[in-house]
C-alpha cells in the first residue's frame, strides 16, 4: 500500500437548501487500500460519495485532488475519465441486457463513439471477468442472475473503466455469509493490484474484517481518521454517534391472547409446512439465512402471495387473503425490506408518503383532498417518530436512511395496524437510528400491537424478540424463547436444521395463554 495518495479531498462543503449536509470535510485515500467511510445515516457519507461520483457539486472552494493534482469533477463521466468508479446497492446495472453488455456499457460513450463493437465489447468482459477470476455466461441476461452475481457484474464494469477506486456502497446487504467473504476475497485481489475501496457500510463486524483504515463523519463534519488498530467497536460507535449505546435486550411486556394463527400453511417453491402464533403485544422473530422462505412467507401473510394450502386465522376467525388491499381492511400492514424500491416513493415529499395509505379517509365530503386533516396526520407522526429535519415538502430521497424507514413506518402505522409484519427493519441504518426502532417496535408491542419482525441479523433478534423463529429452506426448525436463545443455537439450527430425528416441537405453535 503506497503512502502517496491516490486520492484528497479537501474543505468539502456543500449546502442544501435550509441544510448543511457536509461542512469542511476531508478524506484522504492511498492506492490498495480499503477505507471505511463511517457515520450515522444523516452523517454525509451519501453527499460526500455523490460529489466524487459527479452527481452533486460542493460549494465553492473545495479541492479534489488526484495523484495530487487538482481535478474538476462536474458529471460522472469526469469520475469515470478519473479512475472513479461507484457500485450503489442496487448496482445501477441493466437487467434487460446480457453479462457482456453490462460490463462494457458505457465504453463507447466514455471514448466518443458512435458505434458499438460487439467482438471489442465481448473481449473485454472476458479479459475483466478473468482478471477477477469469475467465471459468468456472458451471453446470460442479468436478470436471471442472483444478486451476489450481479454484484460481481458491477465489479467487472468498474475494472473495464480502469477504475484506480472503486467506492462500494452497503455491498453486503443482500448477501449471505458465503458471499460475503467471496466478496471479501475479490476485494484483497484487487487491492493487491494497487485499486483502492472506499467501503460503506454499517455491519461494523465487517468492517473491521476488511478496512485498513476508517473516516468518521458526525452531522456532517470531519471526525478523524484513524487505523484500524486504532479503533474497536464501542470507541467507533462512540466517534460516530459522540455517545455511547448499549445493545441491550428490551425489557419485556406481558403478551396477550392470541390474534394470528398460522396452520400449515404451504406455497410449493417458497415454504412448507409452517405453522406459528401470534399474541397481542408480542414481538415474534423470524430469522434465517438468505432465501430461507421468510420474505415469502410475509407476504402471503399480506396477500401479496396466496398460499396453496393450510389456514389463516385472525382474532379466532378464518380469513382468505387474496390482496394487500384485504390486508389492510383486516389490519395488517408489512413493510417490506427495499424501503426505497417498496416502501417509498423517492420524488415525492414526506408528506405524501406517509399520507398515501390514508387517502380515502382523508377525502372530504366532496371526494377532495382534505389538506388540513392531511397536514394533521403528517405532524402526528413526524413528531411521533421524530423524523428528522421536521420538514413535510422535502423530498423523500434527501432523507438519511433511517429517516426514510421512519417514514415508511409513519405511512403504515397511520392506518393503526392490528399486525406489523416488518422485513430487515434496520437494514442499511446507523446505530443510533437502530436503537431508535428498536424502542419504538418494543413500544408499539407494549400498546397491544402484534409484531412480526424478520432480520438476518442475530444481535437484533435476540435484542428485540420475545419469541424467535428460525427458518431453513422453506421450511420451521426452530423456536427458542428470548430466554433461551442464543447466536449458536440461532445458527446452528439455520445451517443444519433441526436435530435428525427430531421434528419441530408443538411449540412452533406457541400456546394460547
Amino acid at each position: 500500500m503506497s503512502e502517496k495518495p491516490f486520492l484528497q479531498l479537501k474543505n468539502i462543503s456543500k449546502t442544501f437548501p435550509g441544510v448543511k449536509a457536509l461542512d469542511k470535510v476531508q478524506l484522504e485515500i492511498l492506492p490498495g487500500e480499503v477505507h471505511a467511510l463511517v457515520g450515522e445515516n444523516g452523517a454525509g457519507k451519501s453527499t460526500l460519495i455523490k460529489i466524487l461520483s459527479g452527481v452533486e457539486k460542493p460549494d465553492p472552494g473545495a479541492e479534489i485532488l488526484i495523484d495530487g493534482h487538482p481535478v474538476n469533477i462536474r458529471q460522472p463521466l469526469d469520475a469515470n475519465q478519473q479512475g472513479i468508479a461507484v457500485i450503489y446497492q442496487d448496482f445501477s446495472l441493466f437487467p434487460n441486457l446480457t453479462v457482456a453488455e453490462n460490463i462494457s456499457f458505457g465504453k463507447e460513450i466514455s471514448q466518443g463513439r458512435r458505434l458499438v463493437n460487439w467482438n471489442e465489447n465481448r473481449e473485454t468482459a472476458t479479459k475483466t471477468l478473468e482478471e477477477l477470476g469469475i467465471e459468468l455466461d456472458l451471453h446470460l441476461p442479468l436478470e436471471r442472475l442472483p444478486v451476489a452475481k450481479q454484484q460481481l457484474v458491477a465489479i467487472a464494469r468498474a475494472l473495464a473503466f480502469k477504475a484506480r477506486l472503486i467506492i462500494m456502497d452497503e455491498p453486503t446487504s443482500s448477501l449471505s455469509r458465503g458471499e460475503v467473504e467471496n466478496l471479501f476475497n475479490i476485494i484483497r485481489s484487487l487491492t493487491q493490484k494497487g485499486i483502492a475501496i472506499l467501503f460503506v457500510s454499517h455491519r461494523l463486524q465487517e468492517l473491521f474484517t476488511i478496512a485498513d483504515r476508517f473516516t468518521v463523519l458526525r452531522d456532517g463534519k470531519y471526525i478523524g481518521t484513524y487505523r484500524k488498530e486504532e479503533l474497536n467497536e464501542e470507541r467507533l460507535i462512540s466517534l460516530m454517534v459522540g455517545r455511547k449505546i448499549d445493545f441491550v435486550r428490551q425489557s419485556r411486556s406481558s403478551r396477550g391472547p392470541v390474534l394470528l394463527e398460522v396452520k400449515s400453511i404451504t406455497k410449493k417453491g417458497h415454504f412448507k409446512d409452517i405453522s406459528f402464533t401470534l399474541h397481542r403485544g408480542e414481538i415474534l422473530g423470524l430469522t434465517g439465512l438468505v432465501g430461507a422462505g421468510r420474505t415469502e412467507v410475509a407476504q402471503a401473510l399480506f396477500g401479496l402471495t396466496v398460499p396453496e394450502e393450510g389456514e389463516i386465522i385472525l382474532e379466532g376467525v378464518k380469513v382468505n387473503i387474496r390482496s394487500p388491499e384485504e390486508a389492510m381492511g383486516l389490519g395488517i400492514a408489512y413493510i417490506p425490506e427495499g424501503r426505497q424500491r417498496e416502501g417509498l416513493v423517492l420524488r415525492q415529499p414526506v408528506a405524501q408518503n406517509i399520507s398515501v395509505t390514508m387517502l380515502r379517509k382523508l377525502r372530504s365530503k366532496l371526494g377532495l383532498l382534505d389538506a388540513e386533516s392531511e397536514r394533521r396526520l403528517v405532524e402526528e407522526y413526524m413528531e411521533a417518530l421524530d423524523i428528522r429535519p421536521r420538514l413535510p415538502q422535502m423530498l423523500a430521497m434527501q432523507l438519511s436512511g433511517g429517516n426514510q424507514q421512519k417514514v415508511v413506518l409513519a405511512k403504515w402505522l397511520a392506518t393503526r395496524p392490528k399486525i406489523l409484519i416488518i422485513d430487515e427493519p434496520t437494514n442499511g441504518i446507523d446505530v443510533g437510528a437502530k436503537a431508535e426502532i428498536h424502542k419504538l417496535l418494543r413500544r408499539l408491542a407494549e400498546e397491544g400491537m402484534g409484531i412480526i419482525m424478520i432480520s438476518s441479523e442475530l444481535p437484533e433478534i435476540l435484542a428485540v424478540s420475545d419469541r424467535i423463529l428460525v427458518m431453513r429452506r422453506g421450511r420451521l426448525v426452530g423456536e427458542f424463547t428470548s430466554e433461551e436463545a442464543t447466536q449458536e443455537k440461532i445458527m446452528n439450527r439455520a445451517f443444519m436444521g433441526a436435530p435428525a430425528g427430531l421434528r419441530p416441537k408443538r411449540g412452533l405453535q406457541g400456546d394460547r395463554g
